[in-house]
């Protein structure tokens, strides 16, 4: 790839995971990436992939005022950003009544606070630019929801909704918002990167203990190949018109597919409630 098709990614969480195989898939097409990671030692390693076209940079996307800073210093030692990747980001595990709501905080504080913060700080120099795409690594569970994970749902149903309606704000500027949901992939999501709280309320013991001991047994086992989804982001960030949403895996679009009928059925079933709150027409 020539220096002139080459792109300046900036990809957030590249430590592990889905991040880390984006950004190998990235350098690995000749792109200049970007990367967050929170460690000196991640540092290292992630320049040692690529040395001069891999740069790391440590930051805490939590840390919302060192977000500015830290973007511009990179933007001017590597080059405009083309491509945000808010990757960055951990799934909490609990039941609502059960989970507090410092549990809350600091799941949206990574999961959306930290994303609006990356965002706001590349868009100035997108608009000026008029080009750029912005991709939201959301999840299948910002549009189903599943039991146990009520604030990390919340959390991808807020990014969601940002991505898409920031999408609309800025289209006129040449800029694309994407929000890229996957289904399960093999990754730590489901192991050590996740925050569980501990149980305290039997009640919940027959819908809690089977899930949470189903997630632990799959985790590592996942059906998602995150090579193969790295492939597919960089087919997104390539495509002249890409979508305001795309969902990654057989199993997300199943369970998407579900959803979808299931709201139908039931917008359908209330739908003269619905239609009753209007002034009556004269």
């Amino acid at each position: 790839m020539s220096t002139a098709q080459s792109k300046t990614f900036l990809i957030t969480g590249v430590s592990s995971g889905l991040g880390r195989a984006f950004a190998e898939a990235a350098l690995d097409a000749g792109h200049r990436v970007i990367g967050t990671v929170r460690k000196a030692g991640d540092a290292d390693a992630f320049a040692a992939l690529a040395p001069e076209r891999a740069h790391p940079l440590i930051l805490d996307v939590t840390d919302f005022a060192a977000i500015p800073a830290a973007v511009a210093a990179a933007e001017h030692a590597v080059g405009p950003v083309a491509v945000l990747v808010n990757n960055a980001g951990y799934g909490h595990e609990g039941v609502l009544e059960e989970s507090s709501i410092d549990d809350l905080q600091r799941q949206f504080a990574a999961n959306v606070y930290g994303p609006v913060a990356m965002m706001k700080a590349v868009l100035p120099g997108m608009r000026a630019r008029r080009a750029g795409h912005i991709v939201n690594v959301t999840s299948m569970g910002g549009f189903i929801t599943m039991p146990g994970i009520s604030f990390y749902c919340g959390s991808k149903f807020a990014l969601e909704g940002i991505s898409e309606a920031l999408g609309k704000e800025v289209a006129g500027f040449g800029i694309r918002v994407t929000a890229l949901a996957p289904g399960q992939f093999r990754t730590d999501w489901a192991g050590r990167s996740m925050d569980r709280t501990p149980r305290s309320i039997d009640d919940y013991d027959a819908v809690m203990d089977p899930i949470r001991a189903a997630r632990q047994a799959k985790s590592g086992n996942q059906p998602g190949d995150p090579a193969k989804a790295a492939q597919a982001l960089l087919a997104l960030v390539d495509a002249e018109t890409p979508p305001a949403r795309l969902f990654l895996g057989d199993d997300a679009l199943s369970l998407v597919d579900q959803k979808l009928d299931a709201m139908r059925a039931e917008i359908t079933a209330w739908e003269g409630l619905s239609r009753s709150t209007s002034f009556a027409s004269s």
